[in-house]
């Protein structure tokens, strides 16, 4: 049965109740309910990480769901987690929410959280956060991670040598969104609810993937311990990405056009992959693929075959974003 109450109607000690009925227990040794989270680690290194998805620049209510939010909001900072070769162990989430947010849409964003944690980082759930109120619907989370003993992996460690791997899908995130803007908007430019019918298979599941990116959290741990120099995840798009790696390592990354597939997916980074440099002599660990070296020290920066990519590659939210396209 669905409720149709909002958030203002039932008040802060109720909606609490929802969502802690949702997420389900917590390992920590204080969980969600008291002022903070007490958490026993294996490592007295705590890799933490935070993300934002605000209603506007990040999602927008006529195409995503509570759940599909939930889902995403854990999957951005776990992949942060990962990219650090650290396993994810726990999120705190911080929303704000208008008074008029159906609690049905807030039960959903909690199992859309719990869900997440479950099928990409098990034994991860939310130990705690925050509620308050405000004119924008707004999903910040921390997600914690621990080292278990390894080492960190940072951006900045790509030598000349390396080869440049992936693991995860480059491309379809950024399909779906195109299809977003490209088909669900009225005359006006405002978004409209998606109308699955209108869709063929591969265009529901790019759309799948830009609601509910599914990266590779297991394979940062795995590439941790096989080697990786560097690593990061491709959250604003294959070609920025890379080049902040170029630019913290002090080299070049040379990309493969053949590698990366016949549609290249170099601007599009809302899939999460995992982007990293091994030594020439490792084995790559499953599942990730070679797509390129880096080439040489010095100058921060990317190509591709040899030559520079057109356009700057990826999102940035202070250029991109634009009030007025939904």
């Amino acid at each position: 049965m669905t409720d149709s109450r909002t958030v203002g109607e039932l008040g802060e000690a109720q909606v609490l109740a929802r969502i802690l009925d949702r997420i389900g227990p917590s390992d920590a040794l204080v969980g969600p309910g008291d002022d903070a989270a007490v958490l026993a680690l294996t490592d007295p290194r705590v890799v933490a990480t935070t993300d934002t998805l605000v209603h506007g620049p990040d999602f927008r209510l006529a195409w995503s769901g509570g759940y599909d939010l939930g889902w995403k909001a854990a999957a951005v900072n776990l992949a942060d987690v990962a990219a650090m070769g650290a396993r994810p162990v726990a999120l705190l989430v911080a929303l704000a929410m208008p008074d008029d947010t159906p609690i049905d849409t807030v039960e959903a964003l909690a199992d859309g959280l719990r869900a997440a944690c479950d099928a990409l980082a098990p034994g991860c759930r939310v130990a705690g956060g925050d509620l308050t109120a405000s004119d924008t619907l707004t999903i910040a989370v921390t997600a914690l991670g621990s080292l278990d003993g390894g080492r960190p992996v940072r951006r900045g460690g790509a030598r000349p040598g390396d080869v440049v791997a992936v693991a995860g899908e480059l491309g379809p995130a950024a399909r779906g969104l195109a299809l977003l803007f490209e088909r669900f908007r009225d005359a006006a430019g405002s978004p409209v609810a998606v109308d699955p019918g209108a869709l063929d298979d591969a265009e529901r599941a790019d759309l799948s993937r830009q609601l509910r990116p599914v990266p590779p959290i297991a394979a940062g741990v795995t590439a941790a311990r096989a080697g990786a120099t560097a690593m990061m995840d491709v959250s604003d798009g294959l070609v920025l990405d890379a080049t902040r790696m170029a630019v913290a390592s002090e080299v070049v990354i040379d990309l493969d056009a053949a590698a990366l597939g016949p549609e290249p997916a170099l601007s599009g980074g809302e899939d999460h992959a995992l982007l990293a440099t091994f030594p020439p002599d490792v084995v790559l660990p499953d599942p990730f693929r070679a797509i390129g070296r880096v080439t040489a020290t010095g100058r921060g920066v990317v190509q591709v075959d040899g030559a520079a990519p057109r356009g700057r590659g990826g999102w940035d939210p202070y250029a991109d974003w634009d009030a007025g396209r939904g």
